[in-house]
């Protein structure tokens, strides 16, 4: 399967030393007013990509959340799907998630079977991969709806063979989540680790919601961060996690001249 776009242009972020921010949108837990909001707050704060889908996604919003985003910002949009049903073919791509971390085979590859013919007659371009839930400190909506266990925190060495096998199985993607309001971010040393044995871009959420912990997640390796809980609550935030970004990226333009 060929590269994508989006897929292109992380690798061309990483080969420059360059770190990317997503801000997650879970269509439960956001009016149209609030997205509107957040879409002003990109036009001035340098956001890289909006994800959109939750772990449920009880309500009906998803597919207007994505119809508003991309009459009103030329942001990429790329579906976080917790299943086939949330498949919208509106949007820009679609993390195509294999929950790595656990030994549920519907997340492995149930799901993706279903899938597979709705995302092959569609545009979204395709972005394999490989799911790492960590524990958070407390339960997580993703664990419990994925009847998974998360990796324990104190383990890197585990996470770093995790995440090696899904790269050596073809994943584009390493994604270390801690879960949607979690109690403690993914680990640095966790990161570190998963660093130091792949070579595929690493992307970490959850837990991240003050500039020093987006920070410790960016020096340790990450090359995105994810920040949607946080933002949900207060928007401002989307200022103090672009600074950091920023403020990296400036640091490493820099060193390379």
């Amino acid at each position: 399967m060929p590269f994508s776009r989006i897929y292109e242009q992380i690798l061309q972020k990483k080969q420059q030393r360059q770190k990317l921010f997503a801000v997650l949108l879970d269509p439960d837990n956001l009016t149209v007013a609030a997205c509107e909001r957040l879409i002003l707050l990109s036009h001035t704060y340098s956001i890289d990509y909006f994800f959109v889908g939750g772990s449920l996604v009880t309500t009906s919003n998803q597919a207007p959340l994505i119809s508003l985003l991309k009459q009103k910002s030329s942001i990429p949009v790329i579906l976080f799907p917790s299943s086939s049903l949330h498949i919208d073919a509106q949007a820009d791509g679609i993390l195509l998630l294999s929950l790595i971390s656990g030994r549920n085979p519907e997340f492995l590859i149930g799901q993706h079977v279903i899938s597979a013919p709705i995302l092959k007659s569609s545009q979204l371009q395709i972005l394999p991969t490989g799911y790492i839930l960590v524990d958070s400190g407390r339960p997580t909506t993703a664990s419990y709806m994925s009847g998974s266990m998360p990796l324990p925190h104190d383990k890197p060495s585990i996470a770093a063979s995790t995440a090696l096998a899904g790269e050596q199985l073809g994943l584009h993607l390493i994604f270390l989540d801690a879960g949607s309001g979690a109690q403690n971010p993914v680990p640095a040393a966790m990161i570190q680790a998963v660093r130091q044995v792949v070579e595929v871009p690493i992307i970490a959420g959850g837990g991240l919601n003050t500039p020093a912990k987006i920070m410790a997640a960016l020096g340790a390796g990450a090359d995105m961060i994810v920040v949607g809980n946080e933002i949900e609550k207060n928007p401002d935030f989307i200022c103090s996690a672009a600074t950091v970004i920023n403020e990296l990226n400036s640091a490493a333009l820099l060193n390379s001249l």
